[in-house]
């Protein structure tokens, strides 16, 4: 017999922000998310996260 654990389902806590970027950064964002069929919104997520996640962290220029 298996036995598996329960699915709870979560809704991640976000929260709305207003930022400014340029037309054509947000033409490319908007083609990028579409192509990949993907929302901005989540795109926008998951570069930041790369990037913080790719960052480096050293204090030297």
């Amino acid at each position: 017999m298996i036995i598996l654990a329960k699915f709870i389902a979560r809704k991640p806590e976000k929260e709305v922000i207003s930022m400014r970027i340029s037309s054509d950064t947000l033409h490319i964002l908007d083609e990028k998310s579409s192509e990949i069929g993907i929302s901005r919104n989540e795109l926008i997520n998951q570069m930041i996260l790369f990037a913080l996640a790719n960052m480096d962290d050293s204090s030297e220029n």
